[in-house]
């Protein structure tokens, strides 16, 4: 992968922000958006911003699979791609639910994974206009500033824990003996958020229950080259044809991610 790849990525992604997704901004009608499931909204600017990303993306690398969430969800078969030589992993409109109120945050999140492990990711603010990306082996920017994760210095530590999809019971082992070590915030409801968060010390760590390759894929890679840490808590890497494996934890540093495996591994 090479600078002029990213560039190229960075430019599709700003141009499905223009096109598909902030006119619908705080416009939507209530009949373009649908429910795909319990807390789980689609909208008319997720398929149409998947279509230009996946079109154009097809273009930049016409050898790589594309595995988009919208193009999955309508075919789960879609999802055996995700381990192929070369695969683009799109998820169109990170946040929809909050887009759909007509609230930040949300973004657009690409990976582009080979046999399974994620080479680049990239993830695209289209309110702030603030791109992250990061290459395998080659360090973590936001926009043209080399990025080093830092943790907030806040004490207890600051943790975003989503329970939205632990089970009952984990969820209350997490509330019990996770929780009173740190300073609990909201969750963004927003991968393409809450990733950045983490690297930039407002965050110093996360817990995520459900993997799914599009929120992940490009938010692992981005906080583990920035330095800190993000993999499944018996300290196994992140791959994205394993997404359907439960529970991911990241931090700002190692040492904040050693401290919340343990607590975990007790529960």
């Amino acid at each position: 992968m090479n600078l002029s790849l990213s560039r190229a990525v960075e430019a599709i992604m700003r141009d499905a922000a223009q096109r598909a997704i902030l006119p619908h901004y705080q416009t939507l009608r209530s009949d373009q958006i649908e429910a795909k499931a319990a807390d789980d909204a689609v909208t008319v600017a997720d398929h149409a911003a998947e279509a230009i990303l996946s079109e154009r993306l097809a273009q930049l690398l016409p050898e790589a699979a594309i595995v988009g969430e919208e193009a999955a969800h309508a075919d789960p078969a879609v999802l055996d791609r995700l381990g192929d030589a070369l695969c683009w992993i799109i998820d169109p409109l990170d946040g929809t639910n909050n887009f759909a109120n007509g609230k930040p945050p949300f973004g657009i999140l690409v990976a582009l994974a080979e046999r399974g492990e994620t080479i680049g990711g990239w993830i695209y603010d289209p309110l702030r206009q603030r791109f992250c990306h990061a290459e395998r082996g080659s360090g973590a920017w936001i926009g043209d500033e080399r990025i080093t994760a830092r943790a907030s210095g806040a004490s207890p530590p600051i943790a975003a824990i989503s329970l939205v999809f632990a089970d009952a019971d984990k969820r209350e082992a997490l509330k019990t003996h996770i929780a009173p070590h740190y300073t609990l915030v909201d969750i963004p409801r927003c991968a393409a958020e809450q990733y950045p968060r983490i690297v930039l010390g407002e965050n110093d760590i996360t817990i995520f229950e459900r993997t799914l390759a599009w929120d992940h894929a490009a938010g692992v890679l981005f906080l583990n080259e920035a330095g800190g840490k993000v993999c499944r808590p018996d300290g196994s890497p992140y791959r994205v044809d394993e997404h359907m494996r439960p529970s991911l934890i990241g931090a700002a540093t190692p040492a904040l991610w050693d401290e919340l495996a343990e607590r975990m591994a007790e529960i």
